[in-house]
């Protein structure tokens, strides 16, 4: 550990939408940041001041390979986490959750640091428990198309386990449920993006299937407090920990509130579900109130009015 406290840590996607405001948190916290992103769905322009920070370092670099650098914590996001881009590349998303599992969990016991997975609420799959607790093992499809990123994220959370049981090292999984907020990528095929830029756009909104099938939307704000919380916490506390907001929502519900807060004259239309698209999803944040006295605090109305102020804004930029 530097002085007074102030670590070093490695961000791995630091470039991405998560990943980006983890980046910007820990440099107000005081601490030296090293941010690796290959940039195949990051973007540099999310990491706005923070390339300008005196603590901030930014390295290119894919986490399929070995990286050698001295840090004293881990948090390792790198994947790409959108429908739309980690089945453009099956294979590749494979071997970002599973090399790059394997290389920085390889980098943390060479180091002796703390590591950080951010898993997924998709190694439920499409669940038969509801909400989702975390010790429900899951209904996934290991040979559906959705199954690079899946079953990826599931491997990646028993090579964390097993270097745990093996080798004692220091590790931490936080399973994320839907996220959203500033910074997602326009084109990434998330509900959330979708339906805000269709709306602005007065385009459409596309709702797939009957539009019953429900979520949860964690903002990203109340995200970082929990996976940050997790990381520091006692090493007898490991996880998985499930990291989302309880409240549900069907996806009508989110495209009728999208349109109203945007005052959109979009009209829905509805297409087909896709293949293995779940048809429920909540956490059980139980264990991150009892371990970490988490809850999120910020409403559907309120996070999403802070959304659709950020695409309003760049969609406004993109078309000068």
């Amino acid at each position: 550990m530097s002085y007074y406290g102030r670590k070093r840590i490695l961000v791995t996607g630091g470039a991405g939408f998560i990943g980006s405001h983890l980046c910007e948190m820990l440099l107000r916290q005081g601490h030296e940041v090293l941010c690796v992103d290959n940039f195949y769905t990051g973007d540099k322009r999310n990491l706005g001041w923070c390339r300008e920070h005196e603590n901030f370092e930014l390295l290119r670099h894919d986490v399929t390979f070995p990286l050698y650098v001295e840090v004293d914590q881990i948090y390792n996001l790198a994947c790409p986490a959108s429908p739309i881009h980690y089945q453009h590349d099956p294979v590749q998303t494979t071997k970002t959750s599973v090399h790059g599992a394997i290389n920085m969990l390889g980098l943390a016991k060479r180091l002796k640091a703390r590591i950080l997975q951010a898993s997924t609420s998709e190694v439920y799959g499409d669940p038969l428990m509801h909400p989702q607790r975390e010790e429900y093992w899951g209904n996934v499809n290991p040979i559906g198309t959705r199954a690079c990123y899946d079953e990826g994220k599931r491997c990646a959370e028993t090579l964390f386990f097993d270097y745990y049981r093996q080798h004692r090292l220091a590790i931490k999984i936080l399973r994320i449920f839907n996220t959203y907020g500033p910074r997602m990528h326009p084109n990434d095929g998330r509900v959330v993006s979708n339906f805000i830029v269709q709306a602005l756009r007065s385009q459409p909104i596309t709702v797939y299937g009957e539009g019953s099938q429900t979520r949860s939307f964690c903002y990203v704000d109340d995200q970082l407090e929990v996976m940050v919380g997790l990381m520091n916490t006692a090493d007898d506390f490991i996880g998985p920990l499930n990291a989302g907001n309880p409240e549900e929502f069907s996806i009508n519900e989110l495209a009728q509130l999208t349109i109203e807060l945007t005052g959109s004259k979009s009209k829905i239309v509805y297409k087909p579900l896709p293949k293995d698209d779940p048809t429920q999803r909540c956490p059980d944040i139980a264990l991150a109130a009892k371990h970490l006295n988490w809850k999120p605090k910020i409403p559907l109305r309120a996070g999403l009015q802070k959304t659709i102020a950020y695409f309003d804004d760049l969609l406004s930029r993109e078309a000068v």
